[in-house]
């Protein structure tokens, strides 16, 4: 029997959606209907509210798996998903919260649910209750992706290479976090892609562009530059707890100039004056998961970081039960 309202997101409600991001204990742009709206039009929209009685206690930002019509994911389009509560939904009634969330999508004829888990460091309060529920519902780890962090109020020291080349690089680059680089940072972020990876950006120019005018507050850059050309560069989203490392870029002569080690040093001790706790340098996987970049690892860690894990749960929804 359930014990909470679950309702299908809809767009009349997006002003409400976000004013309960604003106001959770474990939401950030990405959990926002302004940040999944950019790409609405790339995924069938599944996301739910969840009201006891007629108010609002959690949102459930999710679509359907473009390649998989079975399967429903929080979300296909950001980093992670999850529920998002103001800190209310704990133990037993997280519990009930993704027994009823699961009832919904089953009674929809889906089959699986595939939950991107919020690492620990985003939520301003401890809250995985969610990955207790999981647990509890039988659900199965299917991917697990490793990323660096700094713990800004405890960090390791320097390593010794880092040491070396940031001398270096403040000998040779500027560093800016002028917004209006952006594009130029673009260029060098397709060109870097392009040829060690034959790849591009997931957000098009014009695509983060458009977020960076929706987020002001959210969205930062930092860029070295030599001469009158950005060298390297990154491109980060902000929270309340985390400087999260979105894009990193760099050109042959960025690297030959070891620019971006003047770019991280900087965004470190930005992170640090503005009170930030941990400065997350994203993950360095290939192939769901499975294949860990050791040396790209190894380049973020010297920072002063240490591991975190993105965690990817799978809930069955058995047909008929």
């Amino acid at each position: 029997m359930s014990r909470f309202d679950v309702r299908l997101y809809d767009p009349s409600v997006e002003a409400r959606w976000d004013e309960w991001c604003a106001s959770a204990v474990n939401a950030t742009i990405l959990h926002t209907r302004r940040f999944l709206s950019y790409h609405g039009d790339r995924f069938k929209d599944m996301s739910l509210l969840i009201f006891d009685a007629e108010r609002l206690v959690g949102v459930f930002p999710a679509a359907i798996a473009r390649d998989e019509t079975d399967l429903v994911v929080s979300h296909p389009g950001a980093t992670y998903g999850g529920v998002v509560h103001d800190g209310r939904l704990t133990g037993e009634r997280m519990l009930a919260t993704l027994e009823d969330i699961a009832a919904f999508y089953q009674s929809r004829g889906f089959s699986r649910l595939l939950y991107k888990a919020l690492p620990h460091c985003y939520a301003t309060v401890p809250a995985q209750d969610d990955l207790y529920a999981l647990f509890r519902l039988n659900a199965r780890r299917t991917r697990c992706d490793l990323s660096s962090a700094i713990d800004l109020s405890n960090r390791r020291p320097l390593g010794d290479r880092r040491r070396r080349s940031l001398k270096k690089a403040q000998n040779a680059v500027s560093i800016s976090g002028e917004i209006a680089l952006l594009p130029e940072l673009w260029n060098v972020l397709e060109g870097n892609l392009a040829r060690k990876h034959a790849a591009r950006p997931v957000h098009s120019l014009e695509e983060i562009t458009l977020l960076a005018e929706r987020f002001p507050d959210h969205i930062r850059i930092g860029c070295a530059t030599a001469g009158n050309d950005v060298v390297a560069g990154i491109l980060m989203f902000l929270s309340a707890n985390v400087w999260h490392v979105q894009y990193i870029a760099s050109s042959e002569m960025g690297y030959a100039l070891s620019a971006l080690d003047a770019v991280f040093d900087a965004a470190i001790e930005g992170a640090l004056g503005q009170g930030i706790r941990y400065f997350d340098f994203g993950i360095s996987n290939e192939e769901g998961g499975r294949v860990l970049n050791e040396s790209l690892y190894r380049f973020k860690t010297e920072f002063g970081g240490g591991g975190m894990v993105h965690e990817f749960y799978e809930i069955p929804l058995p047909r008929g039960g």
